[in-house]
């Protein structure tokens, strides 16, 4: 068989669905083999999308997402999803052509060192040399991608080699089991959380795998602690629990961080340094207990006292097994922090001003989406409203990257939701700025006959840097630009587009737009510059009442 037929065995064995991406010249013989597999070709319109729909899809999963592109620009294409998968915690396998590798009759003609390129974005990255490497090379590459921290890897397949006879067979995966943490430093944690005065859980987004879900359940019950979530552990463990105090959107200075300056330990559960700081710790303050896969990644505001370095799931059930619950434990100014801040949210959640109000808008997005309903959040302030006021009920419901921090990947996380997810509800939740990065995947999702509703936070202009170059006390420049007429736009891919015209819309064509097939863009004004406003007021108001 060619070799290029034999790498798409190697994916099948694998359990592969999906190929995102756009091919080349270089990668015809892939193509052709590709024609005959059982997995299915996604033909985007830019392989940065290709890349964000194939993390998107390892997050979603657990599985690897795999994304396909030529060699040179297409390749290079590929980066900032390589960044956004690795830093995210996604897996996903990069796919990339190259020129022949043994003869070349095109000198340096669009040769640039992709692996070389790949090396600081990947936890593999590899240029294949000969047909008969490809089964263990596949193997490798995606034995790295899912092992905890799931990330991205890459492999390189040059026209020469994918074009070449082969007789062999995939590998077969081998059976692994995690790592669990020493029992010394279970005995050791139980033994700081028995005797904290004021314990509390933070939740961050190595936590989200089914099994430590579970655990992170029963741990709760049974103590009673309460806990709260950093943006990517949003919905790990239910945010309508009547002990859940917050989402750490902001890094400080918010109503959880209340709870989070009140507490003695704080049990740090699946939480990375590349996510943006959920608190900060300083010598003499907070004790901080780390549990993860890995051991902690030290800096100026994050060092451990205590680490329980293992499989997640089992350390938590260990300590579960453990641990007796206090008498001395005292959570009453966590419930004074919670029972001032559910007030707060509920407030503006049917404020009549247009452009619309930030706690109206995420109200209504959340009175039409149900539990299992998916968003996913492009980059921008609303990001933080989202976080903030959007309760998540279950895992991988609200789609943000706390991480890189990305635009442009809102559109194409949507649409590999919408793949993975066929009778969910999913809405990409975009600023103007970040969907005209991808907007071109309109005609994607159309072709796709995917039904999608996408929202576009109109404000003309960079907004969330517009709001920071404020707080900064720094001059309005640079930072405006003008919009496409979006409902036009939407309606020339063969979309349906929506323009929102007072607040009290929105809900109704929400509404209607999920009841219908086709994909729909729904244009929504909004205005960021009451940001400071709210968040002060929400400051002072929590200092009058705590």
């Amino acid at each position: 068989m060619k070799a290029s037929e034999l790498f798409l065995r190697a994916l099948e064995a694998e359990g592969v669905e999906y190929i995102f991406g756009i091919p080349g010249e270089e990668n015809l013989d892939f193509l052709d083999s590709l024609s005959r597999s059982s997995i299915r070709l996604i033909l985007t319109r830019h392989e940065q999308a290709a890349g964000f729909m194939a993390a998107t899809y390892g997050r979603l999963t657990g599985k690897v997402g795999v994304c396909l592109s030529t060699l040179g620009p297409g390749a290079t294409n590929f980066v900032t999803a390589a960044a956004y998968a690795q830093l995210g915690g996604m897996p996903m396998l990069m796919i990339t052509g190259q020129k022949p590798v043994k003869s070349s009759k095109q000198g340096q003609f669009q040769i640039v060192d992709i692996v070389d390129m790949m090396r600081p974005l990947t936890k593999y990255t590899h240029q294949l040399v000969s047909a008969s490497n490809i089964p263990f090379r596949v193997r490798e590459a995606f034995r790295l991608a899912m092992e905890e921290k799931p990330g991205a890897t890459h492999l390189e397949l040059p026209e020469d080699i994918a074009a070449e006879e082969v007789d062999t067979l995939p590998h077969a995966a081998s059976y692994v089991r995690r790592p669990i943490a020493e029992g010394k430093s279970i005995r050791a944690a139980v033994q700081m959380i028995q005797n904290a005065k004021h314990p509390l859980l933070l939740i961050g987004a190595g936590a989200n795998r089914k099994l430590t879900r579970r655990t992170l359940g029963k741990l709760i019950a049974k103590t009673g602690i309460p806990f709260a979530t950093t943006q990517m552990g949003k919905g790990v463990v239910d945010e309508n629990h009547e002990l859940f105090l917050g989402n750490t959107a902001l890094s400080s200075g918010d109503f959880v961080h209340r709870a989070v300056d009140s507490a003695d330990l704080i049990i740090n559960v699946g939480h990375d340094v590349v996510e943006k700081p959920p608190f900060f710790m300083k010598q003499g303050g907070v004790q901080v207990i780390h549990i993860n896969f890995s051991s902690a990644a030290v800096d100026p505001v994050y060092f451990p006292q205590t680490e329980v370095v293992g499989d997640i799931a089992n350390s938590i059930w260990q300590i579960s097994e453990s641990i007796t619950p206090s008498t001395d434990w005292c959570f009453d100014r966590f419930m004074k922090v919670k029972s001032v801040a559910v007030a707060h949210l509920t407030d503006g959640s049917d404020d009549p001003r247009f452009p619309i109000y930030p706690q109206r808008l995420v109200a209504d997005v959340r009175k039409v989406m149900p539990d299992d309903g998916i968003i996913a959040l492009d980059n921008g302030v609303y990001k933080i409203w989202f976080a903030r006021n959007y309760p998540a009920s279950d895992p991988n419901t609200v789609l943000l990257d706390n991480a890189l921090a990305t635009m442009g990947a809102g559109l194409p996380s949507a649409m590999a939701a919408r793949l993975v997810y066929p009778d969910r509800k999913v809405m990409a939740i975009c600023g103007d700025g970040g969907f005209m990065m991808n907007s071109q995947e309109l005609e994607t999702a159309v072709r796709l006959k995917m039904q999608l509703v996408i929202l576009v936070l109109r404000d003309n202009a960079y907004g969330m840097i517009k709001w920071k170059q404020s707080h900064m006390g720094l001059a309005d420049y640079g930072l405006d630009y003008g919009n496409p007429d979006f409902v036009k736009y939407a309606e020339a891919y063969g979309a349906k587009g929506y323009r929102i015209s007072n607040s009290g819309e929105l809900l109704d064509v929400m509404q209607k737009c999920h009841d219908s097939d086709g994909v729909h863009l729904i244009e929504v004004p909004v205005d960021y510059s009451e940001n400071d406003q709210i968040l002060n007021h929400d400051i002072k108001r929590l200092s009058a009442a705590v």
